[in-house]
């Protein structure tokens, strides 16, 4: 079967009436995982993207403190499975705002834990590319936020 086009979804769900609409987002939260998570950030998290930054940073924190450090391997898998959590999150907003807030928590929360990042490549290049992927995500900030943000980044 071949997926419709987004332009022909959108014409589709125009002339369907609110109620039908309701019934095709319950059911498609019921397949996926990643559906329904999306559906409640939806409903209950982007009216404010404050609460939904500091939940993640929570979500970071508590995710860090789990990471087995005994050994580099478990370390660079535990940081991965937090990565890929983080880029679904940042994902369902879509701010560069939210972004840039939850990457500059991440490589901090990586500074702060016990993992010797300079002991293992892997992990020495993750940290890497996430320090250029906040630079590239600085760029596209308004200029006000890019001095907010300068001297954190400057940190890392």
């Amino acid at each position: 079967m071949k997926a419709a086009t987004l332009p022909e979804i959108r014409k589709e769900l125009k002339s369907l009436d609110p109620s039908e609409i309701a019934e095709i987002c319950l059911r498609l939260g019921r397949f996926k995982k990643d559906n329904k998570e999306l559906l409640t950030y939806l409903l209950f998290d982007a009216y404010d993207e404050q609460a939904y930054v500091e939940s993640i940073k929570y979500e970071i924190d508590d995710l860090m403190e789990e990471i087995n450090t005994s050994n580099l391997y478990y370390a660079k898998k535990g940081l991965r499975k937090i990565l890929r959590n983080l880029n679904k999150y940042i994902r369902y907003s879509g701010h560069k705002q939210t972004e840039m807030e939850v990457l500059l928590h991440f490589c901090q929360a990586i500074r702060r834990s016990p993992i010797a990042v300079h002991r293992s490549s892997v992990i020495t290049n993750m940290y890497d590319r996430m320090v250029q992927k906040i630079n590239k995500v600085l760029e596209g900030l308004h200029e006000d936020l890019q001095a907010d943000y300068e001297e954190a980044i400057g940190q890392l």
